[in-house]
């Protein structure tokens, strides 16, 4: 017996020769004239079968109602809402936000560790003896009791 399956001959092939198993996928247009086909379509069929017109487009409801929408605004002489999917203004003004709000927190932290620098800078001339060329090495006990302990009396000598 002969098989009557077909290959398919539209199948991505790999440099190697193997049939890639997940081509890209590719963003599907649609004309004006099938927009308005299947529109009519949809609409002229009974209540239950409008779910196999849709089937057998491979479309959405979704899709129909906004085709239909667009056709409606023209039919009254307005221009129909268009969407783009690649960029609109709404995500290029939250874009905006978005960064604003981002060099706000880093100017934020920016002031922060500016002023964690003085402070350390601070600490290291109090630590130092006076024309001392290296610096004896402090734990953290002793740094904080000759910190805490100048902070307390301001005028006292070293």
């Amino acid at each position: 017996m002969s098989s009557s399956v077909q290959q398919p001959t539209d199948v991505n092939v790999v440099a190697d020769g193997m049939a890639n198993p997940a081509p890209n996928p590719v963003r599907r247009s649609f004309t004006a004239e099938y927009r308005a086909r299947v529109v009519a379509e949809y609409e002229a069929a009974p209540h239950g079968e409008k779910a196999a017109v849709l089937r057998r487009e491979g479309l959405y409801q979704s899709q129909v109602r906004e085709w239909r929408a667009e056709r409606d605004a023209r039919a009254a002489g307005l221009v129909p809402r268009r969407g783009s999917h690649r960029s609109s203004g709404k995500s290029s003004t939250s874009e905006t936000d978005r960064l604003r709000t981002e060099n706000a927190r880093l100017a934020r932290e920016l002031t922060t560790t500016a002023a964690a620098l003085e402070i350390m800078g601070k600490l290291q001339g109090l630590c130092a003896p006076r024309g001392a060329r290296s610096y004896r090495r402090f734990s953290r006990w002793e740094l904080e009791g000759r910190f805490l302990g100048l902070m307390a009396y301001p005028d006292a000598e070293r």
